[in-house]
């Protein structure tokens, strides 16, 4: 069984929130590419859509919005996602994993592109602990 973890980002409030996936609603995205935006129904968030903006697998290698394979690729980067250079001109080869998202995926990032009715502090809200009595 397929299980992701979505950090799904909210651009109004600045704030990151996380969203196990697993089972039916983790299959429906299998498949996209980074950069598709999906209906956020499934996860349990009616109204919302999001965007992928990138995403790692459990080696933590990171996904690259213009790689356009399913697996891992070595490639010759001189800057961008996954590589910070430290001198002017340094380039290196890193691996790096293309933008379909597939089962190797652990974390996977998004951002709200359309919004519901009820906000996500709501949504994500942590249950109040009532005081005990003493």
């Amino acid at each position: 069984m397929v299980e992701f973890k979505v950090v799904l980002s909210d651009q109004k409030t600045g704030r990151a929130y996380n969203v196990d996936v697993s089972g039916g609603s983790a299959g429906g995205i299998m498949g996209k590419h980074i950069g598709d935006e999906i209906d956020c129904g499934p996860l349990g968030l009616q109204g919302y859509c999001m965007e992928l903006t990138g995403g790692s697998d459990r080696n933590g290698t990171p996904a690259r919005k213009n790689l356009p394979v399913a697996g891992r690729k070595k490639l010759l980067v001189s800057g961008g996602t996954g590589f910070k250079p430290v001198m002017d001109g340094q380039r290196r080869r890193k691996s790096m994993r293309g933008n379909e998202i597939t089962a190797d995926f652990v974390q996977i990032n998004a951002r709200v592109t359309t919004y519901g009715d009820k906000p996500l502090d709501e949504i994500f809200a942590k249950p109040v602990e009532e005081e005990s009595k003493a």
